[in-house]
């Protein structure tokens, strides 16, 4: 049997990254659909009338091979690329499609499946039973089961193209990232970026063979300070049109055919299932139901934010105005002098505050809000393999001692890495047989690389995206479901972001950063009028920082609502989407559309409004932790019962509303960010 499919002989029956070659994928995917195939077979061939166990219990758990499989490879392609895995990926990603068309497009299984469906009522099922009973018989509709065979053809032919298309998106976006250097050769134009990015820069040009010279690259620890540092107007220009121009270039990476083709098969897929729009398919599966409720929800916002976001830009052109005469402001300018007025009006520099965000204390740190809040203890341990040196691993336990599951950090960027940040998993949380299967979850992040001679100082930024993270992986690893298919986080797209941006609000709070921000030389704790200065930064500019999500938003929803036969070039259609949110003018030849990886090669298609919906009920979910104590046992023990422990098995406003007492207060979020 191949080394992916048996048992690992590791602590916690780890994957062992040690002992898996790439050559070794290829067929430890065909073995696991081989025996994902037998099971069905045997599903299928069962002369005993279907019901819930021997039809829906045993299909859900035919696949956990092929899942384990996938999981790691794709976890691997996205955080330890190389040229083998991505070719790899053009076949590993049609198998895995064409194997879930087999048993979603199979008209014998489909009819047991239904026959189960049919007589749910008289089944005695449990709410969890009957949720995973309502899953499987609609992944089999919204999959084409009911369609003829040209129609099921047509559907196999599609989602074989679109698997290629998303990885071959993403690989042109990694590519044009990693493509780009800008190397300083004169000192005197690094002016105003802190040491400690300049050492880093430093290391990476040796790295690079360019001794004597700075190299800074697309990754945002390289390019975010830069841009919001860097004195230098063209090179800060150089650095934020090559950002944007990623997938959009002329060269072998442009991504703007590749997105007309996605939206048209998009299309396509949606029409055969009877849907209007992809907008529409997705939605149903979505708590927002309808793209129209989607579209008052964010314009509603964008009514609230556009005033104020005009305000904060108009504040940022008068800065650069006065103090450099600069007339014309440009993207390239914002976050320079967003930083300087930061500077000027709250007497606030992101640096002062990096001092006392070393990375191991934040680590640390979030482990304790974790302890505080549900009573988890994470150990590290040596022993677990990994799959490149950065990688953290630890054990998991709850406040009984006993086992939670494995967590994996891996925070610093690298060639093969994408950008960006995620939370993933290895294994998920299930019951089989009268045992509990722990979840092996990661959170791989792009934070400020340690030298020899800075520690890795995590900015503001980078501490919310740690916590925000970590939310996610305690979704996961909190899990406490039955089946594999419902267990945290797999729920309704637009609710998975509540358990990872309610986290966010800790870093704000006094009572949470006297836990770890401690000055990394001194040991000092961050004084009060530091952290008064932080949460005043959590209402800074709001307006703008609002109306450039909701701008991303709106862009999903118009490439997802919109006939595709009507778009003839991608550039004009962003443009003329955006020109509602759109406060600066556009650099010429960058597309977001062409990196929007997010809604391209991610799963946020039509769903990018989740952060924003999400937000409404993590400001809403907070204002009780801010009630009754930040880390009050009641609070948090409501919020892991009814929140994170409950994953997909209960519909989430009814899991809310169990939380909460009541439906979400859509103001919330506008009070949190001082636009009401």
């Amino acid at each position: 049997m191949n080394t992916i499919l048996q048992d690992f002989n590791t602590p916690f029956n780890t994957v062992p990254f040690d002992k898996i070659s790439n050559s070794d994928f290829l067929p430890a995917l065909k073995e696991a659909i081989d025996l994902a195939k037998d099971e069905v077979k045997k599903i299928k061939e069962n002369k005993d009338t279907p019901d819930f166990n021997n039809t829906i219990v045993a299909l859900e758990y035919s696949s956990i091979k092929v899942e384990l499989v996938s999981n790691i490879f794709f976890n691997l392609h996205s955080a330890e690329s190389n040229d083998e895995l991505q070719k790899l990926a053009k076949e590993f990603s049609p198998m895995l499609t064409k194997y879930s068309n087999d048993i979603l497009l199979d008209n014998e299984l489909f009819l047991r499946v239904k026959t189960v469906f049919d007589k749910k009522d008289e089944l005695n099922l449990n709410s969890e039973e009957l949720m995973l009973l309502n899953k499987s018989y609609k992944s089999f509709i919204r999959s084409g089961a009911l369609l003829d065979d040209s129609g099921k053809d047509k559907k196999r032919a599609i989602s074989k193209r679109l698997s290629e298309l998303s990885l071959l998106y993403s690989d042109h976006v990694l590519k044009d990232t990693n493509d780009f250097v800008l190397y300083v050769e004169d000192k005197k134009d690094l002016e105003g970026i802190p040491d400690g990015v300049v050492s880093a820069a430093k290391a990476l040009a040796e790295k690079k063979d360019n001794t004597g010279k700075w190299a800074f690259t697309l990754q945002f620890p390289s390019m975010g300070p830069f841009i919001q540092y860097c004195k230098n107007r063209n090179l800060r220009k150089e650095m934020v049109t090559a950002s944007g121009k990623r997938g959009a270039n002329e060269n072998e990476n442009n991504n703007k055919e590749i997105v007309k083709e996605i939206i048209t098969l998009r299309k396509e897929n949606a029409e055969l299932l009877g849907f209007s729009t992809h907008a529409d398919y997705i939605l149903e599966e979505r708590m927002a139901q309808k793209s129209d409720t989607v579209m008052s929800f964010l314009n509603e916002i964008v009514d609230s934010a556009r005033p104020q976001a005009e305000r904060d830009v108009k504040d940022i052109a008068d800065l650069a105005l006065e103090l450099d005469g600069i007339k014309d402001l440009r993207p390239w300018d914002y976050s320079f002098y967003y930083e300087l007025l930061k500077q000027r009006d709250l007497k606030f520099s992101e640096e002062e505050l990096k001092p006392y965000f070393k990375f191991e204390n934040v680590v640390e740190g979030m482990f304790d809000v974790a302890k505080k809040l549900y009573g988890l203890k994470f150990r590290e341990r040596k022993d677990i393999p990994i799959y490149h040196e950065d990688v953290l691993t630890y054990e998991v336990q709850d406040q009984n001692d006993r086992l939670v599951g494995v967590f994996y950090v891996d925070l610093f960027p690298r060639d093969g890495k994408r950008s960006g940040a995620w939370m993933t998993e290895f294994k998920k949380q299930y019951k089989l047989n009268g045992e509990n299967f722990c979840p092996h979850a990661a959170i791989v992040c792009n934070f400020t690389r340690p030298t020899e001679e800075h520690p890795s100082l995590l900015t503001m930024g980078e501490v919310t995206t740690l916590f925000h993270e970590f939310g996610h992986a305690l979704h996961g690893l909190l899990s406490d479901c039955k089946f594999i298919s419902l267990s945290s986080p797999d729920v309704y797209w637009d609710f998975v972001e509540l358990p990872s941006q309610i986290m966010e609000n800790w870093c704000y709070e006094k009572e949470c950063l006297s836990l770890f921000a401690k000055h990394h030389e001194t040991g000092e704790l961050i004084p009060d009028e530091l952290i008064e200065k932080v949460k005043k930064v959590q209402t800074f500019q709001s307006g703008r920082a609002f109306l450039r999500q909701l701008s991303f938003a709106l862009l999903d929803m118009a490439w997802h609502t919109t006939n595709p036969n009507e778009i003839k070039d991608v550039s004009e259609f962003e443009d003329r989407v955006m020109s509602k949110t759109s406060l600066l003018p556009k650099i010429e030849g960058t597309l977001m559309s062409c990196s929007f990886s997010h809604i391209f090669a991610g799963g946020y298609s039509a769903g990018y409004y989740s952060y924003m919906w999400a937000a409404v009920l993590d400001a809403d979910a907070f204002e009780s932790f801010k009630e009754n104590g930040l880390f009050d046992q009641k609070t948090a023990t409501s919020f892991r019962e009814n929140i994170l422990s409950k994953g997909g098995s209960v519909h989430p406003m009814d899991l809310y509303k169990k939380f909460k007492g009541r439906e979400p207060d859509p103001k919330a979020l506008l009070r949190r960010a001082g636009l009401i």
